[in-house]
């Protein structure tokens, strides 16, 4: 598979998510073995993932996603969006780096910021009480 198949397999999977509203679309570009990577150091299984995705498809529905970024490399996507919470709910920042294993999503890793928080992330590494 080339780079620019990746970046397809990635955009499907996002288009089909936002369109259908539900996971039976997603969970055939999943391999069996899909992993799901939090910042936490937590992770989960396809299933897992898929039942915790559509879980928080009802309370998102109506969510805004413009992707900002979609760059590839070998068999890494990454996408960097902003992401409008419906009903007036926070704008978050969401980057997702996937690879992509025999033309199937096998890994995710996600990085979730409200932007609104985003001044006081910057500063993370000054000395407390500054």
């Amino acid at each position: 598979m080339t780079t620019e198949d990746n970046k397809s397999i990635v955009q499907r999977a996002l288009v089909e998510l936002i369109e259908t509203g539900g996971t039976d679309t997603l969970a055939p570009l999943l391999s069996d073995d899909f992993v799901h990577h939090r910042p936490d150091s937590t992770s989960s299984t396809k299933g897992e993932w898929l039942a915790a995705v559509k879980a928080a498809l009802t309370p998102l529905a109506g969510m805004r996603v413009e992707v900002h970024h979609l760059l590839a490399d070998g068999d890494h996507v990454v996408m960097h969006s902003r992401r409008q919470l419906p009903d007036a709910g926070p704008e978050i920042a969401v980057v997702d780096i996937w690879r992509i294993d025999e033309g199937l999503i096998a890994e995710g890793w996600e990085l979730i910021e409200p932007v609104a928080q985003a001044a006081a992330n910057l500063v993370w590494w000054e000395p407390a009480g500054r």
